[in-house]
């Protein structure tokens, strides 16, 4: 396990949510709001969860307290723009990540994750991306929008 192996894993990512955040400027607004049984209710929440969940998981990661996320009614021009300074800013964290961070418990807060390695956090949040990129895509394409895959291994391919 290495860190050099964990920014690639993140590289994929960080691209596969840029894919499908592409695929959102097809919607209307309508459609982005439009309310949905599955997942978090909307493409909108679906994004502002996973908007929430990395800046949460980032911020416990480098000891800091997480900035307030947009509200529910931000535009989605809000919206992008907050994904896009998370991305950025995990961009700079594992710029800098070297083999011995990922096996550092930096977590303080909440008590129950102190116990967690930097290398387990990181997982999560990848699985995490892939299981809402998934509820995205589908919701996406009962919209009538065609999906592409986000196969890591078509990734790899193409980078």
């Amino acid at each position: 396990m290495n860190a050099a192996a964990f920014r690639q894993v993140f590289d994929y990512h960080l691209r596969a949510n840029a894919m499908v955040w592409q695929l959102c400027d097809a919607l209307d607004d309508a459609r982005f709001d439009q309310r949905d049984d599955y997942g978090h209710g909307s493409i909108r929440a679906e994004w502002m969860h996973l908007i929430d969940t990395d800046l949460v998981w980032f911020s416990a990661l480098q000891q800091r307290s997480a900035a307030v996320p947009p509200a529910p009614t931000a535009s989605r021009a809000e919206l992008r723009q907050w994904h896009d300074t998370i991305v950025a800013n995990v961009r700079a964290w594992l710029a800098v990540l070297d083999d011995a961070d990922l096996f550092r418990q930096p977590i303080r807060e909440p008590a129950e994750d102190r116990s967690l390695f930097v290398w387990q956090v990181l997982i999560h949040v990848i699985n995490h991306g892939t299981d809402h990129r998934a509820h995205l895509l589908h919701r996406l394409h009962d919209l009538g929008v065609a999906t592409p895959p986000q196969d890591f291994i078509f990734d790899l391919a193409e980078h």
